[in-house]
């Protein structure tokens, strides 16, 4: 049943690339008549609304390759063989708030510069539309054809991982550094968070088939550390407020992280370390032991040497 259902020509492909649009075309396009685009809160509030549309489909983006893997199935490997399409409504959705950052920006310059504008955002938003610009590009068989297969990779996973770190860090500083937060911020925070648990579990899944073995006692003590670098990197995610103000300090105290902070995307990288020691302890956790010698295998392998 569920298969014959995901199988729907509506439900893939262009289809749903159409299903998923509409209604968000329709929904911006109700929010845009009742905003007033004459003042900059309105247009700073379209900017914001537009990203709620987008995000929920770069995280679907980021799951897509991962969840087939953890969680077998017909719906996993839907979403997986539509991740273009979904890919394509959240380009559009960015283009609505692409649209209204450039109307801030001309209408009304001096808040912008005033109270929006700091190179480094400048920086990550940039460098967010000009890669989602040449995934986009790229989607299509002639922006394909100009790129090998591994650049073609390349292009797309760093894009989605970069896309991913925008919006991911907007909700962690909205919930871990602004005094009240809404409960769309947690959504996403947590949302975003867990997609991306999902792709450490996935490669430490496939890394865990992989991996050279350890000597088994070495191996122990790393699956142990591994675990604990987990656990400290779930409660680092729920206790963002209570740590990161020290953990910055700390970070940005040499001068040169001070200047590097101004230009560097997201340095010095508080919303992700939680998850940099998730990813560490999975890489130490799916360390395999060796197999302990077999005694019989080893004088028939010294026997068939001397015959």
């Amino acid at each position: 049943m569920a298969e014959s259902i995901s199988r729907l020509a509506v439900l893939n492909g262009w289809p749903l690339f159409w299903l998923l649009s509409v209604p968000m075309l329709g929904a911006m396009s109700l929010e845009t008549l009742s905003a007033d685009l004459g003042s900059a809160e309105g247009v700073s509030h379209m900017i914001a609304y537009s990203v709620r549309w987008s995000v929920p489909f770069i995280y679907a983006v980021v799951a897509a390759s991962a969840l087939p893997k953890l969680f077998p199935g017909e719906g996993t490997r839907w979403l997986l063989r539509n991740r273009r399409y979904v890919g394509l409504v959240f380009a559009l959705a960015m283009a609505w708030q692409g649209a209204f950052i450039f109307i801030l920006t001309q209408l009304h310059r001096g808040h912008y510069y005033a109270d929006v504008y700091l190179l480094r955002n400048e920086l990550e938003g940039s460098s967010g539309y000009i890669l989602l610009a040449a995934m986009v590009f790229t989607s299509f068989s002639l922006g394909r054809r100009a790129l090998s297969s591994a650049q073609w990779k390349v292009l797309h996973r760093s894009g989605v991982y970069f896309l991913w770190a925008y919006a991911f860090s907007v909700y962690w500083w909205n919930v871990y550094y602004y005094d009240d937060p809404e409960f769309i911020d947690h959504v996403f925070y947590w949302a975003g968070f867990l997609v991306f648990s999902a792709r450490i579990a996935a490669w430490g899944k496939t890394r865990s088939r992989r991996t050279t073995a350890v000597e088994a006692g070495p191996a122990r003590m790393l699956q142990v550390l591994g675990l604990g670098l987990i656990v400290l990197g779930i409660v680092a995610s729920a206790t963002g407020s209570l740590w990161y103000e020290t953990v910055s300090g700390q970070l940005l105290s040499p001068l040169w992280s001070q200047q590097l902070e101004q230009w560097l995307p997201y340095w010095p990288f508080e919303p992700f370390l939680s998850l940099l020691s998730i990813g560490i302890g999975v890489w130490l956790l799916t360390a395999s032991p060796k197999a302990a010698p077999d005694p019989v295998a080893q004088n028939q392998d010294r026997v068939s040497a001397t015959s």
